[in-house]
């Protein structure tokens, strides 16, 4: 099938497209146009190869590719650099070398796995992103961050490696657990928050049948978070300026994550009470009404998120986590708030007793 939306992401000769639609990964043209060299290799999970790894590999062999297969092991606790060196391994035991292209097939750790292995391998490699879960779908597919955890700190061993493009399958959605779908809609949420007061309220209309997988509602709901980061991208790719909001929720989140252990709170669920975190503290700055705080949490709440932080963090423990984020500077912790509905601010300007109550409180 054709794909029902199509944009790009404006970097130069570094530009991809983003292809949005149902039955996409039963197109074959559609992956093969987009490897360059000689030799594949597929990295997926155990989770995912046995539902679509049969789709890729009958796309490669309608052109006569060599290819090999990577399966990882599937969780947040997988993305380590031992995760990197399977990849890496592989491609060296086989011979592949820098014409290869390697595909990621899975949600977000498979990609940002993949993607780095891609970005060092023998200097960098091609890499089609081919997300299979919403969370990567509207955030870590597209804009080329790619990398692994540390035990400290979340993300923080990467670097910055565009796809040669991204294919979006919706029919993917159907086989994620409900938890996995809720996760991926505190990204989508979020581009409301911090860009799109109208899109907003769009999903406040329309959050139960998003649930429901409508497949026009779904697909527009994807399409929008592509566009508002492709955009967002296409001005700040690394991260100097502008991109950064793109993290609102994201330092309390990483904290939450990095505390209670990866994989025990999904990225999305740690992010969506990061936000809640984040829009109390823009409340107690008084820039943004109470309403905008109970409109996110209400949305939340309908999305199956948690919207309160585990009782059991302590306030040293945020602090000790978010004073390792990236978007540390001299030392001064620096955070993504809400200035009103619909956008954000990166900003160091905020009282440090009223962050203290927002970790206590919360």
């Amino acid at each position: 099938m054709q794909p029902l939306h199509q944009l790009n992401v404006d970097l130069g000769d570094r530009s991809y497209p983003i292809f949005i639609g149902q039955q996409l990964l039963d197109n074959p043209k559609l992956i093969t146009d987009y490897i360059k060299g000689s030799s594949v290799i597929i990295v997926s999970n155990t989770t995912v190869a046995p539902l679509y790894l049969d789709k890729v590999t009958h796309s490669l062999e309608t052109i006569d590719i060599r290819y090999d297969t990577v399966i990882l092991e599937d969780g947040e606790s997988f993305k380590t650099m031992d995760s990197v060196e399977l990849i890496i391994d592989k491609l060296l035991t086989n011979k592949h070398d820098r014409k290869t292209t390697l595909i990621a097939l899975g949600g977000g750790v498979v990609g940002d796995i993949t993607g780095f292995a891609a970005a060092i391998y023998q200097r960098g490699v091609h890499f089609i992103q081919i997300p299979t879960t919403l969370l990567s779908q509207v955030d870590s597919s597209v804009g080329g961050k790619t990398g692994v955890n540390h035990p400290a700190g979340k993300n923080m061993i990467g670097a910055f490696h565009q796809p040669q493009c991204v294919i979006i399958d919706t029919d993917t959605l159907n086989t994620l657990t409900k938890r996995d779908l809720s996760a991926g809609f505190a990204e989508v949420i979020k581009y409301g928050l911090i860009h799109d007061e109208k899109f907003f309220s769009w999903l406040e209309q329309n959050i139960e049948a998003l649930m429901q997988l409508d497949y026009q509602l779904i697909s527009q709901a994807i399409y929008v978070s592509c566009q508002t980061k492709a955009d967002i991208v296409a001005i700040d790719e690394t991260e100097q300026g502008i991109r950064a909001i793109l993290n609102l929720g994201h330092t309390f989140g990483h904290a939450i994550e990095a505390t209670m252990g990866y994989g025990n709170w999904l990225h999305g669920e740690a992010v969506a009470t990061g936000m809640v975190m984040a829009a109390d503290l823009s409340e107690r700055q008084q820039w943004i009404e109470p309403e905008v705080k109970l409109r996110t949490i209400n949305l939340l709440k309908k999305s199956g998120l948690p919207v309160t932080s585990p009782g059991e963090m302590t306030i040293d423990n945020y602090m000790q986590a978010m004073s390792i984020d990236k978007k540390v500077d001299r030392g001064i912790i620096k955070f993504v708030l809400l200035k009103r509905l619909g956008e954000a601010v990166v900003t160091a300007d905020y009282d440090p007793q009223l962050l203290q109550k927002t970790l206590l409180e919360s």
